[in-house]
């Protein structure tokens, strides 16, 4: 079964859901996406309607042509949508995908669903989906992030420097994070732990 086919699947725990995107998600993703602080460090600038409409059919997109396995993520403590991550970059000959693309609302930053998520996505790309190397990547100068990164076990690998265009002409400098199928039983065991708060993440 191919890892697109595997990651189409609800993912969940006592904290979070996280579920395949579907063009019914609209309007509730809408209602947590138009904070400027979210969009901050994105590739990606939504600041209108238009915007986001932009955005989320670029989503559905991804996920049905197979560029990426997008979900929604959902506060299970609350009921409501809180934001979406996403694996991407699907190298499934090499056994090595991408964890990103994730944001979440305002409300439901520092409280510990990153954490939930994450380790949501971890499980099933080491443990369903048989990944020997799972990456992230994050803006240089997006310190919350690369702080939650190094709270969830990933290791700082570099810097590529110049790697992509901003909105408004920046090129960004983009950190690389892994871990890795050999680290996975001892940073799960970290995960599962009472989550301790988290960075307030606004992109990843």
């Amino acid at each position: 079964m191919s890892w697109v086919v595997l990651g189409h699947q609800v993912l969940e725990n006592d904290h979070v859901r996280l579920q395949p995107i579907s063009a019914g998600d609209r309007e509730a993703m809408h209602a947590v996406a138009m904070d400027p602080e979210i969009w901050r460090y994105f590739v990606t600038l939504i600041e209108t309607r238009a915007d986001f409409d932009e955005y989320f059919d670029a989503c559905l997109d991804d996920d049905r042509e197979g560029r990426r396995v997008v979900y929604v993520l959902t506060d299970k403590g609350s009921g409501r949508v809180a934001g979406s991550m996403s694996f991407g970059n699907l190298a499934e000959p090499a056994a090595r995908l991408e964890i990103g693309w994730s944001w979440l609302g305002h409300d439901f930053r520092g409280a510990g669903l990153n954490r939930w998520a994450k380790l949501l996505l971890l499980e099933h790309a080491f443990d369903t989906m048989g990944a020997h190397r799972v990456e992230f990547k994050t803006d240089q100068l997006n310190m919350r992030a690369r702080s939650a990164l190094r709270n969830i076990g990933a290791t700082e690998e570099g810097t590529l420097r110049s790697f992509d265009f901003m909105p408004g002409g920046r090129r960004r400098d983009a950190v690389y994070y892994s871990i890795l199928a050999v680290e996975w039983p001892a940073i799960r065991q970290v995960l599962i732990s009472q989550p301790k708060v988290e960075p307030a993440i606004s992109s990843i």
